[in-house]
């Protein structure tokens, strides 16, 4: 059984092993393999000019993955955190993004690392920032929910000519594991959401772990109430496979957006946006939006579990649009 950690670890294995100008750089992923350890043993296999140890500065990491890019490498930048991504949000968002547009030549590089709460590490290593970059065109956004895509994702990824931020949620790093296949490749094109769970009744639309708060929602729903809940995987948040959504919402007839980062300007609303729309008129009950609180993520547990949205939320609220 492979874990979420190890399928990201071994993504980056293949695609170093398969192209020698795939190379990663990051705060302590040399020696001391990452501090999630998910870059353990790569510096012992591709040595120090391909895992690279960096200062910390993240502003300098992702400066010098964009110049790397320009010459032709395939830069795969670690965050200790992603919530640290915010120092580089410069080069980022006003030179990484629009390059290709001001150019003709992309940045093709990756900016990965963990995001998310649950794990009580506080307001400083708990946030989802997707919302912070949703409206900056030539940016691409992925955030796996599955030990497959978390591995198939990310080798797309790298193979991209342009920059992509890849959220790997770290609650679920240990905790979700499954057997995938040996021998082939395992390569998920982004772009294209996925249907995690069949329904009928409602679709929940979620990305990364809320995918998995969603599904036991679900179960719990059909088991209770006899409803069949519809969950569509995002995968990708850009591109956003738009019609995924719409499909499933004009099936349903009830949506409900679920996600992990704080509800005001938070990546749902542009969801309920796309779905009022693309599907008002098959609407059989009000949208509803579920969110985190609009406050820092708290260290203390049960405080955190107040802040994030938790099954028995997601179960009210759609008992509430299956009442329509």
């Amino acid at each position: 059984m492979t874990t979420y950690l190890e399928a990201i670890r071994e993504a980056i294995r293949e695609e170093m092993e398969a192209d020698p100008d795939v190379f990663i750089m990051g705060e302590d992923i040399g020696a001391y393999g990452g501090a999630f350890r998910i870059t353990e043993g790569l510096l012992a296999e591709f040595g120090p000019h391909r895992v690279i140890d960096t200062p910390i500065s993240e502003a300098a990491i992702v400066g010098a993955a964009v110049g790397a890019a320009h010459l032709g490498l395939k830069p795969i930048c670690e965050m200790q955190f992603m919530d640290f991504v915010s120092p580089a949000f410069n080069v980022l968002v006003n030179f990484a993004a629009k390059v290709r547009y001001r150019t003709g030549v992309g940045a093709g590089l990756v900016i990965r690392g963990p995001c998310g709460a649950g794990v009580r590490a506080g307001p400083f290593h708990s946030q989802n920032v997707e919302s912070y970059f949703a409206n900056v065109p030539g940016l691409k956004m992925v955030a796996p929910a599955t030990v497959r895509d978390a591995k198939g994702l990310l080798k797309a990824s790298i193979r991209d000519p342009d920059p992509v931020l890849f959220f790997e949620h770290k609650y679920l790093y240990r905790r979700l594991k499954e057997e995938l296949p040996q021998g082939g490749e395992i390569l998920t094109p982004l772009g294209k959401a996925r249907t995690h769970r069949e329904g009928s009744d409602l679709t929940i639309v979620t990305y990364g772990a809320m995918v998995h708060t969603a599904a036991e929602a679900a179960e719990r729903l059909a088991s209770e109430d006899g409803a069949e809940v519809e969950i569509v995987d995002l995968r990708t948040l850009r591109p956003l496979d738009s019609e995924a959504i719409l499909d499933s919402t004009r099936k349903t007839g009830r949506l409900l957006v679920l996600h992990e980062a704080p509800r005001f300007g938070g990546f749902g609303g542009e969801l309920m946006a796309m779905a009022c729309e693309g599907a008002f008129e098959w609407l059989d009950a009000p949208i509803r939006r579920l969110a985190a609180l609009d406050t820092p993520v708290p260290y203390a547990a049960p405080l955190e579990d107040v802040h994030l949205p938790q099954v028995a939320d997601v179960v009210s609220l759609a008992r509430e649009q299956l009442s329509y």
